[in-house]
């Protein structure tokens, strides 16, 4: 287990904050009046890469180039925000990066990992097979495979837990989105840092909930399929280093439909003028699932992440939600 001490987190936090500003929290009035809760919004959207994930990067680049200072590039496979995490910050390390996506990506989030440095390559049909296919060229080209899930990742993504129980100490509840658990285990490892007692609840789809099904059982579980518009949680597989982590220390897990990320997504935009993706989404979509046992308490929300391609924006804007019918499997 890494050192995920306050010192251990708070040095993780300079490392990021010397690389990417804190990102606000805001207690919005139109979403405290709509769900009847005082609700803390965590902007991981204004992040450089617009979500939560880039803090992760620095820290475990950082790691790598001290750990492994014979490489000199890196390859991972990835939907979207790791890899435009990763590809930022070991070309700001003077590493090469590689970023494996299936056919069918989003052509956003491919551009945006183009802009930042990376040679992308298109594989398969499915999140899998392009992970497959990034292992092999690892092994090819001598580079090195970064994963979805490591204790470095955490130690940088802890910063943004850090900054919002630092600003808002007192919050009974904090909703975190769960793909592959960097996310709410940075979180926990933030409050238990700190010495709060605040529930940490992870939220994924109702569509791939094998991480909320793993946590009820104890066991690591699969979905079958993961088809949802939310790629960012569309996680088939959890990660077991992860459920070990969060297994004893979250409070619960709840799952949101499709069809109330959309409507999250309409409400963010209307309360807030902030476009959250889906993932980024799913927090704000279990609050108000869960809105009346919330009722008098002072609860967060982690959006975390913003990068939604326009044309599925557009139609969920317009009233729609994106109907998936290709299993994309375990984006990251």
């Amino acid at each position: 287990m890494s050192d995920f001490s306050l010192s251990s987190l708070r040095a993780a936090a300079a490392m990021v904050h010397d690389q990417v500003p804190p990102t606000p929290q805001f207690a919005w009035p139109l979403l405290a009046g709509r769900i009847g809760v005082e609700t803390w919004v965590k902007h991981e959207n204004h992040t450089p890469t617009g979500a939560f994930k880039v803090r992760g990067a620095i820290t475990y680049i950082d790691w790598l180039r001290r750990t492994h200072p014979e490489v000199s590039g890196i390859i991972t496979a990835t939907r979207g925000n790791h890899g435009q995490a990763q590809v930022r910050a070991a070309t700001a390390a003077g590493l090469q990066a590689t970023i494996v996506v299936p056919h069918g990506n989003a052509l956003e989030k491919n551009a945006a990992m183009r802009a930042f440095g990376a040679t992308l390559i298109e594989h398969g049909h499915d999140f899998d097979s392009a992970k497959a296919e990034a292992i092999r060229l690892a092994a090819e080209q001598g580079l090195f495979m970064v994963p979805a899930y490591h204790t470095q990742l955490v130690r940088g993504v802890a910063s943004y837990g850090l900054e919002l129980f630092d600003a808002v100490p007192d919050l009974d509840t904090v909703y975190v989105p769960v793909g592959c658990g960097s996310g709410l285990c940075g979180t926990i490892a933030a409050r238990d840092a700190l010495g709060l007692k605040t529930k940490v609840v992870g939220v994924v789809s109702a569509h791939v909930d094998a991480a909320k099904r793993s946590f009820e059982a104890g066991q690591l579980l699969t979905s079958p399929t993961a088809y949802t518009f939310a790629d960012g949680v569309a996680v088939c597989t959890p990660v077991q280093a992860a459920l070990d982590y969060f297994g004893p220390r979250a409070d619960r897990f709840v799952g949101v439909t499709d069809d109330e990320v959309a409507d999250a997504i309409r409400i963010y935009w209307q309360d807030t003028h902030n476009l959250a993706e889906g993932a980024g989404a799913v927090a704000l979509a279990a609050l108000i699932q869960e809105k009346e046992q919330m009722r008098g308490k002072k609860v967060a929300v982690i959006l975390s992440g913003g990068n939604g391609d326009m044309s599925q924006m557009a139609q969920i804007l317009g009233g729609d939600t994106p109907r998936v019918t290709t299993d994309m499997r375990k984006a990251i």
